[in-house]
């Protein structure tokens, strides 16, 4: 019965965080808008939502204790990060 329990809140915590990036990607594409107040399209896009990305997985950077990660730590982070949004 734990053990169900537990799976069953592992995989709750699972989909938020996959809906948390939705989310924040669909806020970064709405924030997408130029100097002239046009949506940005093609490169600057891309660039924009890369940005956008890096930006969220900078801020889950931390370990169990609550430290900023670093180093090798925090570049493993960042590229599964980065992959999944």
């Amino acid at each position: 019965m734990r053990k169900m329990a537990l799976a069953a809140l592992v995989a709750v915590f699972a989909i938020g965080s996959t809906i948390g990036i939705a989310l924040a990607q669909d806020t970064c594409r709405s924030q997408a808008i130029g100097k002239d107040g046009k949506p940005l399209t093609g490169a600057a896009l891309t660039s924009f939502m890369k940005k956008g990305a890096k930006d969220a997985c900078e801020a889950k950077a931390i370990d169990k204790t609550g430290k900023k990660l670093s180093g090798a730590a925090k570049a493993s982070f960042m590229k599964k990060c980065q992959s999944e949004a």
